[in-house]
């Protein structure tokens, strides 16, 4: 009896860290940058956490949109107001996974996992109707056109239709 009940508290103990545990798309930035990053570092560089900090710096310089906000939060950036960067460096000296990493990071800061990449919209095959008026409007920006006197999500979808000849390319 006492072993089934020490094997359930253990499952429960494991299903709750599996479903608490941070995913690609929880923190895509955040994952896809560190990855990226501990990437390119050499095997001499990925086993000093200084050198680690030192090469994240220069890497940030080359960073822009996503990724720069990214390093500004972290302090990779001259003009970060703060920094977490041994947050960073420290876990990937000892070659934790960027996932883990970001785990980690979320911690600390957890704007570092509100930043997202914007998903792009693809005109062909897409329904407008069950797009909602905030993406109508982005695309509708993307292609720097406006919409006078639009009130209506339907007036939105009739904007689009008539621009979309213009900006969408139909691939052979």
């Amino acid at each position: 009896m006492n072993t089934n009940i020490v094997l359930l508290a253990c499952f429960v103990v494991l299903a709750t860290h599996l479903a608490l545990a941070l995913k690609e798309d929880d923190c895509e930035v955040c994952v896809k940058t560190v990855r990226r990053f501990a990437e390119s570092l050499d095997d001499v560089t990925k086993k000093d956490y200084k050198l680690i900090e030192t090469s994240f710096k220069k890497f940030c310089k080359t960073q822009k949109n996503k990724e720069h906000r990214f390093c500004y939060y972290l302090g990779g950036l001259e003009e970060s107001a703060t920094g977490i960067l041994n947050e960073l460096s420290k876990p990937l000296s000892w070659s934790m996974p960027a996932e883990k990493v970001c785990e980690k990071l979320k911690k600390k800061d957890a704007q570092i996992c509100d930043l997202r990449y914007e998903k792009q919209i693809d005109l062909n095959n897409v329904d407008l109707k069950k797009l909602k008026v905030r993406d109508l409007k982005k695309i509708l920006n993307d292609w720097d056109e406006s919409c006078d006197g639009c009130l209506e999500k339907s007036d939105f979808i009739k904007r689009i239709e008539e621009l979309k000849p213009k900006y969408s390319r139909n691939e052979l």
